[in-house]
């Protein structure tokens, strides 16, 4: 008994310092995501980018971490989280030193491919918190791990400052330094046994979670997958998207994003901690309403309808104003974040004995569809030239989330009462 609790006093202390830091290396990492997303916006008037070109610089990083999630996370179960979360830290670092450097669209897309590494330390990152956390809080400390993605909501209203007080190409300059800083604050306030998971606590996972639950793990990832890519997409798309729409400066769209971002990505703390109270079915099942809510209302563009009358014709305009449109931006950010968080806790929940796969397949879904979105969203507007299509194919998307997800909630259910009646 004196053991156990004093093997739970080492882990919440292994944790307390731990996850600070995983949380802001991820913060970090995180920014690198959405580092084109804005900058971008430089490159492709010094560089004269086709829209696909642009699309596929923005979703170059999504689609390098969908390639390493898998390996990365294998790389952190066998030689350390811990290795693995410094060397994409320095992998980082060497993008901006390639930022600083380049000129060709080549060397960007290099460099676009590289802040891919930011997924690699997701995965380890979640093998490094998972390994000090208690069950009871698992969807606690996942959200607050997951919600370091703020940091990819902070480049909207960061990186204009510095392109307007030095230039764009200061962001690079900066990130390097915090990331070197980070890197050597994980070097002296970590060790490799921190990186190692109780083996007690293993074992009582493998007996805990068996084979059968597969099925399960598989499909929570798939539907993480779905929103937390529709979120990054999302992210990506819309400076772009409310500059355009509503007639903004790159840097207006930007700093309207963060409230898309920001909120979303604190929200999974909300949905994980939740989750861990109500179960996760009942969270994710009404955050995806919300959704699709807020996404209906959105998917509708400005029309104007006429009225033929007896003597004149008149003229009705229907568009929503930028207030309403971001409240129900914001509505949709927190309604997604919340739907991510508790989604990460039911897929690790599923697949604790096999952390490092679980990570990759959440990084896998996530990133493929983050990558494919913003191309998708870059040819429908060109073929259709209606904006809001964007909402539109999110809205069938999560819908059709939300109904697979219902039926194997109900299947589940079924399969239990059997049980219980045999």
């Amino acid at each position: 008994m004196v053991e156990d609790l004093e093997g739970k006093e080492d882990r919440l202390t292994s944790l307390a310092v731990v996850l600070p830091l995983a949380l802001v290396g991820f913060f970090v990492a995180s920014g690198c995501w959405t580092l084109f997303a804005v900058a971008g916006v430089h490159v492709r008037a010094e560089l004269s980018l086709s829209s696909l070109q642009f699309g596929f610089l923005l979703a170059m990083p999504m689609a390098v971490s969908a390639l390493l999630a898998i390996p990365a996370g294998l790389a952190a179960q066998n030689v350390g989280a811990r290795r693995v979360m410094l060397l994409c830290l320095a992998g980082l670092a060497g993008c901006m030193v390639i930022l600083l450097s380049t000129r060709s669209f080549f060397g960007y897309l290099l460099a676009a491919g590289g802040l891919g590494l930011a997924g690699g330390f997701y995965c380890a990152g979640l093998q490094f918190v998972t390994a000090h956390c208690e069950l009871r809080r698992l969807g606690l400390v996942l959200g607050v791990f997951g919600s370091g993605v703020t940091g990819a909501g902070l480049n909207y209203y960061l990186v204009p400052l510095f392109a307007e007080a030095f230039s764009w190409r200061g962001v690079a300059l900066a990130y390097l330094v915090v990331l070197l800083l980070i890197l050597a604050l994980m070097l002296m306030l970590t060790s490799s046994e921190d990186a190692k998971a109780a083996p007690a606590v293993q074992g009582g996972l493998r007996r805990r979670y068996s084979n059968n639950k597969r099925i399960r793990r598989w499909q929570a990832c798939a539907f993480f997958g779905v929103v937390a890519g529709s979120f990054f997409a999302l992210a990506l798309w819309l400076p772009d998207y409310l500059s355009s729409q509503f007639r903004l400066d790159v840097q207006a769209g930007a700093r309207l994003s963060q409230w898309f971002v920001i909120p979303g990505a604190l929200a999974q703390i909300v949905g994980g901690a939740l989750s861990d109270r109500y179960g996760s079915a009942a969270v994710i099942s009404r955050s995806l309403v919300v959704c699709l809510v807020s996404l209906f209302v959105l998917s509708y563009p400005p029309m104007t309808l006429f009225i033929r009358g007896s003597e004149s014709v008149i003229e009705l305009e229907f568009a929503l104003p930028l207030s309403v449109e971001a409240a129900f931006i914001i509505a949709l950010g927190l309604a997604m974040g919340c739907a991510m968080g508790s989604l990460q806790r039911l897929a690790i929940l599923n697949g604790q004995a096999s952390v490092a796969l679980v990570s990759g397949l959440l990084l896998v879904g996530a990133c493929s569809v983050a990558f494919l979105l913003p191309v998708i969203f870059g040819a429908v507007n060109y073929w259709l030239g209606i904006r809001t299509a964007v909402f539109m194919i999110l809205f069938i998307l999560l819908a059709g989330c939300l109904l697979m997800f219902a039926r194997d909630s109900r299947q589940r259910e079924r399969q239990s009462f059997l049980h219980r009646v045999i």
